[in-house]
């Protein structure tokens, strides 16, 4: 993929850690100007930090995708910043390990609110912005424990459902108007969101996520963000209202 994003302004939520930030920084080496957002300030200042060390442009704005008014500011703050928002790139997400017989509604609501509400709104303000320019393009971050029974993740795969089918619904209401709008679902990737189970080791847990892989092998969030600036790309200006599965076949 040889797309260059020289002018345009490209927006990361999850962006302090794990994919978000290696998209941040793909975006970023293409030339793009970034806004990576997050709860975790500390982690957005660094991956800012290293993104102008590589000579990049980039901007940290923490946020909660959980409230509308973090969402509204951090739309507002990208343009005034940068003047426009051409790419969105709604990653944040939580997930949640356990028995749903031993689900509180407190974890339910913290991640359905995050994953799910959280990529409402977000759609939600983008597209508001990019209807005033003229179009743009959204890529959701969804999951392949979408397409697959994934034991203790009920929250999160119920979650990231909703996330593919709201994406679908609305690439099509929109992209007579120029915003183009797709899903990507990661099968496992070497994450902070992947969390070790109670007693296992993270290289316990790398091996564990290999061998439950036909491919033999744990993503890497680089690789999740070069299918990710893909979808972005003028390469794919045909693809809209599709979900890409990156998993090595485990959903297949």
């Amino acid at each position: 993929m040889s797309a260059d994003f020289a002018g345009r302004v490209v927006l990361v939520t999850g962006g302090g850690s794990g994919i978000g930030r290696a998209t941040a920084s793909a975006f970023a080496h293409r030339s793009a100007a970034v806004v990576v957002a997050g709860r975790n300030a500390d982690n957005l200042d660094r991956a800012v930090a290293a993104i102008r060390a590589d000579g990049g442009e980039a901007t940290a704005v923490p946020c909660d995708v959980r409230s509308e008014g973090d969402v509204t500011r951090l739309v507002a703050r990208t343009v005034s910043v940068y003047g426009a928002l051409d790419i969105a790139f709604n990653n944040a997400g939580v997930s949640l390990v356990g028995s749903l017989a031993d689900l509180s509604i407190a974890e339910w609501d913290e991640v359905i609110a995050t994953n799910l509400t959280g990529t409402f709104l977000l759609m939600k303000h983008e597209i508001n912005q990019m209807r005033r320019t003229g179009g743009g393009v959204i890529v959701n971050n969804a999951s392949n424990a979408a397409h697959m029974t994934v034991p203790q993740l009920a929250a999160y795969s119920a979650s990231k459902a909703a996330v593919l089918s709201l994406t679908r619904a609305v690439a099509r209401e929109f992209l007579a108007e120029g915003i183009r709008i797709n899903a990507i679902s990661p099968g496992p990737v070497d994450t902070p969101i992947w969390a070790s189970r109670p007693g296992e080791s993270q290289d316990d847990r790398r091996r564990r996520m290999a061998a439950e892989s036909p491919a033999g092998m744990v993503g890497s969030a680089e690789e999740i963000a070069r299918m990710v600036l893909w979808l972005a790309s003028p390469d794919a200006r045909y693809v809209a209202g599709h979900d890409l599965v990156v998993d090595g076949a485990m959903s297949s």
